[in-house]
């Protein structure tokens, strides 16, 4: 129980401090001493009414995932960055050697937030779309067959899988002892 209640109140406080900080870089307000008190007033309010609403679990504030995220956000967008270089090539070489490719990828994530962040992770990368998700696959457009390289997008997939943690771990294992019986 007492878990439970820290757990809560975790999520609480991370929640509270991410919506002052969004508050803050979108406001622009940080020497207006009534407009940071009502930011932070209206920050709390909408952090206990996510509480009160029952709606403040680990899909809404994932704690689990919170160290790991960063350093994909940091590789994502470096990723991002090579991806943008390719397809600039691509478009500006005279040639315009475009061969539009639809692959399926396995959806390894256990939550349905890992998925969500894998298939949007695919989407920001530029030159590949994710199109639908299927059952526990992801159908991809991609612009080009370099683009269309599975084994690239797997490794995003394992990295997703790697931020998820320990529920990837778990839910891994349970996969494996219902396969075996």
């Amino acid at each position: 129980m007492v878990k439970f209640l820290i757990s809560i109140a975790g999520r609480f406080i991370v929640l509270s401090l991410a919506l002052m900080g969004i508050w803050l870089l979108l406001s622009g307000y940080f020497d207006k001493t009534t407009l940071l008190v009502f930011g932070i007033f209206s920050a709390l309010f909408c952090a206990w009414l996510t509480l009160h609403m029952g709606i403040l679990d680990d899909d809404s504030v994932p704690l689990s995932v919170m160290p790991g995220i960063f350093f994909y956000w940091l590789w994502l967008f470096i990723e991002i960055g090579k991806s943008n270089f390719t397809v600039a090539m691509k478009v500006w070489s005279p040639k315009m050697s475009l061969s539009p490719q639809m692959i399926r990828v396995k959806a390894r994530q256990v939550s349905d937030s890992g998925k969500a962040t894998f298939a949007n992770s695919i989407t920001l990368t530029p030159g590949t779309v994710s199109v639908d998700l299927l059952g526990e696959d992801i159908l991809i457009h991609a612009l080009t067959e370099d683009l269309a390289d599975v084994g690239a997008i797997e490794d995003m997939g394992r990295k997703v899988c790697r931020v998820e943690g320990t529920r990837h771990e778990k839910a891994q294992g349970k996969a494996e002892q219902g396969g075996g019986t």
